[in-house]
């Protein structure tokens, strides 16, 4: 008899257990959501969004039955969405424990072609009649160009070389060449999967306005005399970003590669952009080009894994040029080269993880293995010229002169903001480092107030607290009139790419 009475409660347990419904009252219309309106954020005609979560609470003390969860437009919503982990359009008896919760995700990917309204709607439906409850869901969806790397019949993906390993075997990436001299318009956005070459004697154009987006392991490479000509404008700048849209991704580093102008390209412009959230904002080789090989103005470059600029063996003209946020320097001139910075704004507050170097470093030499030994190869830094520049971060070392013998290392330094505590003497009999040597320091400010308004968020227009205001070099800020915002500099003008202003 004590066996079968056992066996019966087990029976009556086990019964319960299988019965979701066992004591759950129907929903009475009173759930609580973490959002009433769901912003999925821009998406390109026919990419899927990211995913976004809503979380639904029961918030009484009893279980409850939501008798219906479903979309809106139903099973013709262009939103999908999954119910504790479950993917559907239209969900029955949905139970949620007392004083418990539940998500349910959503996602979408739109057409832009078969909506008539860029900005698609729709709804996420709880239960029906005077019981009803919904979570609005919008999104904006954005036309665009889309460019990629063909296949061939076999299904191999087009590539570009880009050289060779260190056993001779040739390196290619995922990429296309445009054939003809092209111009992006800013009629639509580019989306642009693998690397879109520029070949051997063309030129891409990049109209002011424009918007080129990148996906993962993306970029530019502008081949031997290729051209690039980026002509934003003050008020209508080109942005080159990766092609997550998402508020999220906005300021998230790494999501494209870069910008590459190899040994050869030549001519090439960058006037009035934004480049941001690359693993190196451009590179720039060029061997014995007496000419720049970039001349960049006006421009913004943050938010980088890598550098902002890294140029090696080089010769780049920059103006009004502005970069932060690099994980190794906002600004490397290395393998000797030419550079020349005027009006400019380079810094560092780079906060993702440890940061080694420098937000400018200079060198004239490159290192490679050989025989399982280093050898270094000096090489002629021509120039290295910064006037009315700042040089700041958050490290107390901001800028260093990394010099090897058996080559020339020429350099100066002309009414700079400069940041340089070199609290334990670890350069001071470093003759690069002699800042009373008038042949290559003068009227610099060593670890002035540079007073930005929130360097952390690439804010680096300077305050009414910054010492470098009205301390530019005349004569070269004469020749640059306008800061990077088109503001009419004063007389003398300040150091860096801004004008100062109040920022209250």
């Amino acid at each position: 008899m004590r066996k079968i009475l056992i066996v019966a409660i087990i029976s009556i347990l086990a019964f319960a257990s299988c019965r979701k419904d066992f004591s759950a009252q129907l929903s009475s219309g009173n759930l609580t959501f973490s959002k009433d309106t769901i912003y999925l954020d821009t998406v390109f005609t026919n990419i899927g969004s990211s995913t976004y979560n809503l979380k639904v609470y029961n918030k009484s003390n009893h279980a409850i039955s939501i008798p219906s969860i479903k979309l809106g437009r139903g099973e013709n919503s262009l939103y999908r969405i999954n119910v504790d982990g479950i993917p559907g359009k239209q969900f029955q008896n949905v139970e949620i424990l007392a004083k418990d919760s539940m998500y349910v995700f959503v996602e979408t990917t739109i057409d832009f072609n078969q909506v008539t309204n860029p900005i698609y709607t729709d709804s996420i439906v709880f239960d029906s009649g005077d019981k009803l409850q919904d979570v609005k869901l919008i999104t904006l969806v954005q036309d665009a160009n889309f460019l990629y790397p063909s296949k061939d019949l076999n299904g191999l993906i087009e590539t570009i070389k880009i050289g060779l390993d260190a056993e001779g075997n040739e390196i290619k990436v995922n990429g296309f060449y445009l054939n003809q001299n092209t111009t992006f318009t800013n009629e639509k956005p580019y989306v642009i999967y693998g690397y879109c070459g520029v070949p051997n004697g063309k030129t891409l154009t990049i109209n002011a306005g424009a918007n080129i987006y990148f996906h993962a392991n993306s970029g530019l490479i502008i081949d031997k005399n290729a051209t690039l000509i980026m002509n934003g404008e003050t008020n209508n700048p080109i942005k080159i970003e990766g092609d997550r849209l998402e508020s999220k991704f906005s300021d998230i580093p790494g999501q494209w590669g870069t910008i590459w102008l190899r040994a050869g390209s030549k001519n090439n412009v960058i006037n009035n952009a934004i480049i941001k959230n690359a693993s190196a904002g451009i590179i720039i080789d060029s061997i014995g080009n007496s000419n720049p090989t970039l001349t960049i103005k006006n421009t913004q470059i943050y938010n980088n894994t890598n550098f902002g600029i890294i140029g090696r063996e080089t010769n780049i003209y920059g103006e009004n040029l502005v970069i932060n946020n690099s994980g190794q320097s906002s600004l490397a001139c290395t393998v000797g080269g030419t550079y020349n910075f005027v009006q400019s704004t380079f810094v560092n507050f780079w906060s993702q993880n440890f940061r080694q170097f420098p937000s400018v470093l200079i060198n004239n030499y490159y290192t490679y293995i050989k025989d399982g030994a280093e050898v270094v190869e000096p090489r002629n830094l021509q120039a290295a010229n910064f006037t009315n520049c700042i040089i700041d971060g958050n490290n107390n070392i901001e800028f260093i002169l990394d010099k090897v013998e058996g080559a020339n290392f020429n350099y100066a330094f002309k009414n700079n903001l400069l940041r340089f505590n070199d609290f334990s003497d670890i350069y001071a009999a470093i003759a690069e480092y002699n800042f009373e040597d008038t042949n290559y320091y003068s009227n610099n400010i060593l670890n002035g107030t540079t007073d930005f308004k929130d360097a952390n968020n690439n804010e680096l227009i300077i305050g009414e607290n910054s010492d470098g205001i009205q301390k530019a070099e005349e004569s070269a800020s004469q020749l640059i009139p306008y800061d990077i915002l088109g503001i009419l500099r004063s007389t003398p003008a300040d150091i860096g790419a801004y004008q100062h202003t109040n920022f209250n």
